[in-house]
């Protein structure tokens, strides 16, 4: 019998099956690895004397492996992972609620709270291992090329990598999951897993132009991680929006996702 702690993984496994009987979900996850495998290149390169003389390239000619490097990664690998979310999204909950299934779930010892970081972990699994893991891989990489003193000096990048990318995956998940929730044609669920944060893109940069604020970018959602981001990286985002407005407008759109997919995940639906 499975064990309490661990059985909302049974969702994940069965999910995983299916998933990666797709071929162009797996060719879009090599397509992530890309980004990656190029930043150890780098790293390496950048380490490599021998190499560079080789190339008649200085020492100092190429760009350094610190702090902003890995915000590039960020900012990359978190576009990637938003792609990825509105790949696999959209197979999450509507299947189960389409087809009435999610009475057979929580009538057995299965709670809610089971089902949804079931669910979650299908998303976040796949999210980790192309934004924080491979994050981390690359930080370990230049850790042991650059020797102890550039790792002590500098383990909170490490922190901001991790954390950063693991709270963006957390939020994609629960805005994946509740539009999963609520939309059934996957197609359109997909559509508007997109459109979720190209219109907050859209909507608060014309906001900010016609009203002449900052404002605007508060429903960005993309502008508001990026924010966080800059906290955690220290340096300054420069777009009006403080580190505590960002994080209280992530808090929200979680507590807003939490709370469309509580009404849709329940062992009985209303029929009005």
């Amino acid at each position: 019998m499975t064990p309490q702690w661990s059985r909302f993984m049974i969702l994940p496994r069965y999910s995983y099956e299916r998933l990666f009987q797709s071929k162009f979900l797996l060719m879009f996850l090599v397509a992530c690895a890309i980004y990656p495998i190029g930043g150890a290149g780098f790293i390496y390169i950048a380490h490599n004397l021998s190499f560079l003389q080789a190339l008649n390239v200085p020492g100092g000619a190429l760009p350094q492996v610190n702090e902003h490097f890995f915000l590039y990664f960020c900012n990359f690998q978190s576009a990637m992972a938003y792609l990825l979310t509105a790949i696999v999204g959209p197979t999450l909950v509507s299947p189960d609620v389409t087809n009435n299934a999610m009475p057979l779930y929580l009538c057995r010892p299965f709670t809610r709270t089971e089902y949804v970081l079931g669910r979650m972990t299908v998303v976040m699994y796949l999210l980790a291992w192309i934004t924080w893991i491979p994050g981390l891989i690359l930080f370990g990489i230049q850790a042991n090329m650059a020797g102890w003193e550039w790792t002590r000096n500098n383990l909170w990048i490490a922190w901001a990598v991790f954390a950063g990318l693991f709270v963006w995956t957390v939020i994609l998940a629960l805005i994946a999951l509740a539009i999963s929730a609520w939309v059934r044609w996957k197609i359109a669920a997909g559509g508007l897993i997109l459109g979720v944060f190209f219109a907050g893109a859209g909507f608060g940069a014309m906001i900010n132009a016609v009203m002449r604020t900052k404002n605007g970018s508060l429903i960005d959602i993309a502008q508001m991680m990026s924010t966080a981001w800059g906290q955690m990286f220290r340096y300054d985002s420069s777009n009006g929006i403080s580190a505590t407005q960002a994080w209280t407008v992530l808090a929200l759109v979680s507590a807003a996702s939490l709370w469309l997919l509580s009404k849709k995940v329940r062992a009985f639906e209303v029929v009005k």
